[in-house]
């Protein structure tokens, strides 16, 4: 079970997800704007936003660069279209998946069930120390916390659960299709849009200069490694 932050200007739309979610016994907190939802989040403290893309007033893609702004929160946008211009622009703004519409219940409860399945802790192994220094950056496995020359680097479940990944082998390169079946979700057949965009993100926070990266490296034709031991 999950607190939900639905915003959807749709009204059918709303409380027809509203009602599906909550059968799958999720609590559900539902707003008709941007406005609304950045209100509800603060007040809500939801495990998880969905949000639709095209709402009056505030849209999807401001809402959701606020919201990141504010809290590390997972969200799951909803558009129409599944166009290059949509979904890029929504991953950028800082979304972690996103659903196409017309919404199947089904599939978007599955969603939110793989993205809040990233946040669970990962344990030492054999006791071993869990603090890894790379550089300026260290990386608590077991504490799920990572600083940077000594500071706390706030990063979504995705965004860290990326950076757990890449880290646990340095120098080892993954394809956009390995990256997605490990973070995203097992069986989870999905866009490579996402591992960009969440690199990029990822980039933003831990890189001294993300424009030319000294951890999460480009392999160009291949996929990512994390370059720095």
């Amino acid at each position: 079970m999950a607190v939900v932050l639905l915003v959807e200007d749709d009204r059918a739309v709303r409380q027809g997800l509203q009602l599906a979610l909550r059968r799958q016994g999720h609590v559900v907190h539902a707003g008709e704007s941007g406005e609304i939802g950045l209100e509800l989040l603060h007040t809500e403290h939801p495990d998880i936003v969905v949000l639709d893309l095209m709402l009056p007033g505030i849209d999807g893609f401001e809402t959701c660069r606020r919201m990141r702004s504010s809290a590390e929160v997972p969200i799951i946008m909803l558009t129409a279209r599944s166009d290059d211009f949509d979904v890029v622009a929504g991953l950028e703004a800082g979304a972690d998946d996103y659903v196409v519409k017309p919404v199947q219940p089904g599939v978007l409860d599955a969603r939110i069930r793989a993205v809040l399945r990233r946040a669970v802790s990962e344990r030492p192994v054999n006791g071993q120390p869990t603090g890894e220094t790379h550089g300026d950056l260290v990386i608590d496995r077991a504490g799920l916390v990572v600083t940077r020359n000594g500071n706390p680097v706030p990063l979504t479940p995705t965004e860290l659960k990326l950076l757990l990944e890449l880290s646990r082998t340095p120098g080892q390169v993954y394809s956009r299709q390995q990256i997605l079946s490990a973070v995203w979700d097992h069986d989870y057949l999905g866009d490579s849009r996402l591992v960009d965009a969440c690199v990029q993100r990822l980039r933003a926070k831990i890189e001294n200069v993300p424009a030319k990266p000294e951890y999460v490296q480009t392999v160009r034709g291949f996929g990512y490694r994390f370059g720095r031991s």
